[in-house]
């Protein structure tokens, strides 16, 4: 057995790794050791440095300081270490699509992908882990003995008959599945591990013991080889109860997520501005300490993050993507959007220009087309044309072929990164490496992916494959510098020369409540075959989190309130807090709160009166005078400086889609209704209209289906009131109909408009010419407003109409409400011809004062700025009270 030396608490806590480097040169001296041909093993990578300049302080040789996988990797390969087809191989995307391939082929499991796709995708997943947990631990057992091993794990987990019909089943065969794909794993390359011949084994154990390092040690002494294992656990609850001798705790209770977040900043910052550094920050709660690093952004303080952030959520992961978005024929205008910008940025494709893409935007955004490859490529510019015609042929190669296998899509994603330019971006940029190196872009990995065994996949598939595997990569940007905090998992702060420690998330549900590594297997079971189970990780992160409170200074952090969950107290947390109190103590102390209360004056703004004589428009429609008589500030945001929302370009039908096309469906019909048929004909005539629209505005029919569906209700409900028209002498004359008039009044102002129909109907006096707008919202609020005499529109298009010489007879005017659930419903303006000449006079009157320079003041109430665009610019909610009482009063 090898020789186990503990480290007293105080001695760790004065300088662990010199005190690592003399109980080592003492054992090697008392055993006669040469050191330079030993081997010292230390738990992470980060202490490999720090063990490094402690033996170098020492006069003498010092061992080879490694951690198992940094020395396994410095050592020539053992053979059959290189997975072949379709075993393991660690890149959990790729071990995913292999797992639900290898699951597919089995007789049990068929159907199961296509009858339950999410339980499918979750069991792969399971399968997965469970392989992966297998192998690790596998891999700790001596390569002799390791045959016997397996043979042990199937009697743990037997597959008998009797299995057949019982709760649980499949759950079993999953094992199996894993356990039998885990046994065909290639060797482990920390096999070249026990062949290694050492002077002596040292190892330095911390949060436990580590398994392979046991198991080393152990066949190092069964060969008569010296093995020393340095413990600095002096058992979680010993340490924790004497932690309150050498360490300042203390904990604050926040009452949610931001106030944790605000409270571990300021704590951060208050041990800097005290000169203690460098500040450990500890992710237990790895989306509370993204939001304590943004806070310590803003004040420039120097971060490295250990524990970085997924590879899914990075700027060059999201260019990569965005040529997959575009490939789909199902692409929005926007996702072509962002492809071409992230082009454009990377230097561009052959005679891309910047002015071409603007203008490519701005007439997607004209004409509302929403799914690139529908649009009328005839109607953009030339420049516009030959840009997209250039981006066409870079995707052209992903359609060639419905079915690829892996390693042909990588080639076909690595031949358009480079046609359209973002080749050479990824590979300068630090998170542009690291995702060519997960996708396996570089030309050695895709030579060595053919032989994977993965079956060809779709377009879709091949998407998800990428998601995923971008998904399980981190992303940790390298740091040149000394930084004054680092963010670290709670296992690799240990044994590091911490002048402080921030802890966030010291609640039940992110500290000591560990999750068993696996859901497949039982603790029971986990434990027979070496995989830790629940309790061992438990323990682990109690002997992690009892190395923590050696530290000079802790500061727990703990939130009552998440998301509206009640939180309580971690069990360690709670365990510390009563050792603490049986050395005498009152329990941790409560944490002072670093943040800084500020006072800031009330600034208050006045209601804005601008004035703008010489920025009046030229023309204005019916939404332009509503907006001026609604609110004149209003008027000025969005008519005079134009100050428009741009809409997404998103491919999701919305209610004003179905508006824009049912109007179109209607105009359609009536240019070709000559007269009245039988109900049935009409129905069957507006349906075909319908269909020759959707076609030629190149709708997707699933994603329109739930509006066809109302479209299928409206059309009788239509056919039977154009009936009672017909009967009643209505006659359809027009729609869609652009007019335009300048009114003497408004002194050179234009008037414009497009009518959605104009019929003529009979009048006691002879024929009228009425004009019809189209609705299809709820007629609530507009009856109110026709009631009041507060409408705009009808007015302005019944002004319109009556200004052009060919309108027959008398005006009249109505609302035609579609979507009313029993029948079409109008609703006729009264006297509108009074209305209208009423409208144009006072909006002349309104124009002639903004001429001489009267202002536009905000007006606006009630739902005219519930919805208004420009309401963050006119400020209302900053207006000040009394300012605010003198303006109306005014």
């Amino acid at each position: 057995m090898p020789s186990i030396v503990e480290l007293p608490l105080e001695t760790l806590h004065r300088d662990v790794w010199t005190a690592v480097v003399t109980q080592a040169s003492g054992w090697a001296n008392e055993h006669d050791v040469s050191l330079r041909d030993a081997v010292l093993l230390v738990p992470f990578a980060q202490h490999l440095p720090l063990a490094r300049r402690a033996w170098g302080q020492r006069s003498g040789w010092m061992p080879r300081i490694e951690t198992t996988q940094t020395l396994a990797h410095s050592l020539p390969p053992a053979p059959g270490h290189e997975p072949g087809a379709g075993q393991i191989c660690f890149d959990a995307a790729l071990d995913r699509l292999q797992a639900a391939q290898m699951l597919g082929r089995q007789s049990w499991a068929a159907g199961w992908a296509h009858n339950d796709p999410r339980g499918f995708a979750l069991a792969v997943a399971c399968v997965v882990q469970m392989a992966h947990a297998l192998v690790r631990a596998a891999a700790c057992v001596l390569p002799a003995q390791r045959d016997a091993h397996w043979e042990q794990a199937r009697a743990v987990l037997p597959l008998t008959p009797a299995l057949a019909g019982v709760a649980g089943t499949r759950e079993r065969l999953l094992c199996r599945v894993a356990l039998e794909w885990a046994a065909a794993a290639a060797n482990p390359p920390s096999d070249v591990l026990f062949d290694l011949c050492p002077s002596a084994w040292i190892a330095v154990q911390a949060g436990g013991p580590d398994a392979l390092t046991q198991r080393l040690l152990g066949h190092a002494a069964s060969n008569k080889v010296p093995a020393l294992c340095v413990d600095t656990d002096a058992g979680a609850a010993e340490l924790i109860g004497a932690a309150s001798t050498v360490a300042r705790l203390s904990v604050a209770v926040c009452g949610d997520f931001e106030a944790e977040a605000q409270r571990a900043a300021a704590a951060v910052l208050a041990h800097l501005n005290q000169g203690v550094q460098p500040v450990a920050l500890i992710a237990q709660d790895r989306i509370l300490v993204r939001r304590v690093r943004a806070l310590l952004a803003r004040q420039q303080v120097p971060v490295r993050d250990e524990t970085g952030w997924k590879l899914s959520t990075t700027r060059a992961a999201a260019s990569v993507r965005s040529v997959l978005n575009c490939a789909s024929p199902d692409a929005s205008s926007d996702d072509w959007l962002d492809w071409l910008k992230a082009c454009c940025g990377a230097g561009g494709m052959p005679g891309h220009q910047r002015a071409a893409l603007d203008a490519l935007e701005r007439d997607w955004r004209r004409d509302g087309i929403k799914a690139a490859r529908r649009g009328d490529i005839a109607r953009l510019q030339p420049a516009s044309t030959a840009l997209l015609r250039t981006s066409f042929q870079t995707l052209a190669r992903f359609g060639e072929r419905s079915q690829r296998s892996l390693a042909s899509w990588l080639h076909v994603l690595r031949a358009a990164l480079r046609d359209c330019g973002l080749w050479s971006r990824l590979r300068v940029d630090a998170a542009g490496q690291q995702v060519l190196l997960v996708l396996h872009l570089d030309d050695a990995a895709l030579l060595s992916f053919e032989e994977t065994g993965v079956q060809a996949l779709s377009l879709a598939g091949f998407a998800d494959w990428f998601d995923a595997a971008l998904e399980d990569a981190s992303f940790v940007p390298v740091s040149d510098v000394d930084p004054q905090v680092v963010i670290t998992p709670l296992a690799q702060a240990m044994l590091r020369p911490f002048a402080a420690v921030v802890f966030p998330g010291a609640d039940e549900t992110h500290l000591g409540g560990a999750m068993s590594p696996t859901g497949l297997l039982s603790d029971a079971e986990a434990q027979a075959l070496g995989v830790p189970g629940r309790e061992a990780r438990r323990l682990a992160e109690a002997q992690a989190f009892a190395q923590i409170v050696r530290m000079p200074q802790v500061t727990f952090l703990r939130r009552l309130d998440d998301a509206g969950d009640p939180l309580s107290v971690s069990p360690l947390l709670a365990q510390l807090a009563l050792a603490v109190a049986r050395t005498g103590g009152a329990g941790l102390a409560a944490a002072i709160d670093a943040r800084v209360e500020r006072t800031h004056a009330a600034a208050p703004v006045a209601r804005p009166l601008p004035a703008a004589p010489d920025l009046l428009p030229a023309a204005l429609g019916a939404s332009a005078c509503e907006a001026l008589r609604a609110c004149p500030y209003r008027f000025f945001a969005l008519r005079m400086l134009r100050l428009q929302s741009v809409d997404e370009l998103d491919t999701e039908v919305q209610k004003r889609d179905y508006g824009t096309w049912l109007h179109a469906v209607l105009h359609r019909f009536h240019l070709a209704r000559t007269q009245a048929v039988e109900a049935d004909l009409e129905a069957r005539q507006l349906h075909a209209a319908a269909d020759e629209e959707a076609r030629l505005g190149r709708i997707d029919e699933a994603e329109f289906l739930p509006y066809r569906a109302s479209f299928a209700r409206f059309v009788p409900r239509y056919v039977a009131w154009l009936h009672a028209r017909d009967q009643d002498g209505a006659q359809w004359l027009d729609g869609e109909r652009e007019l335009s008039a300048h009114p003497a009044e408004w002194a050179g102002v234009q008037m414009q408009g497009r009518l959605d129909r104009v019929d003529s109907v009979p009048g006691v006096d002879g024929p009228l010419t009425q004009v019809i707008d189209y609705k299809t919202g709820q007629a609530a609020a507009l009856r109110i407003a026709v009631k009041q005499g507060e409408d705009t529109q009808l007015p302005f298009y019944a002004a319109l109409m009556a200004s052009q010489g060919e309108a027959p007879g008398d005006i009249a005017a109505a609302y035609v409400f579609l979507d009313e659930s029993e029948r079409i419903v109008e609703l006729p303006l009264p006297d509108v011809r009074a209305s209208a000449e009423l409208l144009v006079a006072g909006i002349g009157i309104d124009l002639a004062r903004l001429r001489d320079g009267a202002a536009l003041a905000a007006l606006g109430e009630g739902r005219t700025c519930d919805f208004c665009e420009a309401r963050g610019l006119c400020r209302k909610d900053d207006w000040h009270g009394e300012e605010l009482i003198d303006a109306e009063a005014a």
